[in-house]
């Protein structure tokens, strides 16, 4: 249910922070083997321009996103809503400004950044918390900046499930609806990936992804 990006939760001290602390570093070595993430990656890299300021929500350990994208030249924000996962990530990444805090919580000045990565930080908010955070990313985006988002695409709504043996509640989209979503924030659309994938860890299991690129109309 995700890959090497850690994900915005409910709060400091909340179910998804306890998750992804207890994780660490065992979430990017069990995720780290994604190819569909590093195609989704090299996608965004050939679109930016040189020098872009990014935001990565959901930062995680840092790898492969902040990673990537510091090492081709670009100024990244990650922001990730758990300590030990950011952390970590500023360790691995220092050429990257890694902060912890709900993104939702987060100033996000209009125009600010040049794209926006939401790689698998969406799935423990609710339905209509999505909605209203990528609406607030596409607006903080200048126009013709670029929204990156992947999810895992099941149609549940607060569902409890266990990940790498942690227990989380989860809300998603099918493809057609999470794409539709993305549409209806302003952005266009240019590109799509759907893929399976099992994570290297005892407790994983097949999952779907989906990857969706576009741009700020």
């Amino acid at each position: 249910m995700g890959d090497s990006q850690g994900r915005a939760g409910e709060g400091h001290g909340s179910p998804a922070a306890a998750v992804f602390d207890a994780l660490g570093a065992e979430y990017e070595r069990a995720f780290a083997s994604s190819a569909a993430h590093r195609e989704s990656l090299e996608r965004l890299l050939t679109d930016l321009a040189p020098g872009s300021r990014v935001l990565d929500v959901g930062s995680g350990t840092g790898r492969p996103t902040a990673q990537a994208l510091t090492e081709a030249g670009h100024r990244v924000l990650g922001v990730d809503v758990s300590p030990v996962m950011t952390a970590l990530a500023a360790r691995q990444v220092p050429g990257a400004d890694f902060r912890c805090a709900d993104v939702r919580d987060l100033p996000l000045p209009e125009g600010e950044f040049d794209a926006v990565c939401v790689y698998f930080s969406l799935l423990q908010l609710e339905r209509g918390e999505q909605a209203g955070l990528l609406e607030r990313l596409v607006r903080s985006l200048r126009p013709g900046g670029l929204l990156v988002a992947a999810t895992v695409p099941v149609d549940v709504a607060g569902v409890d499930a266990v990940f790498m043996g942690q227990p989380v509640r989860v809300s998603s989209f099918g493809a057609e609806e999470f794409t539709a979503l993305i549409a209806r924030t302003g952005v266009a659309v240019e590109w799509t990936l759907s893929a399976l994938f099992t994570p290297d860890h005892p407790a994983g299991a097949p999952e779907p992804h989906i990857f969706v690129h576009g741009r700020r109309i």
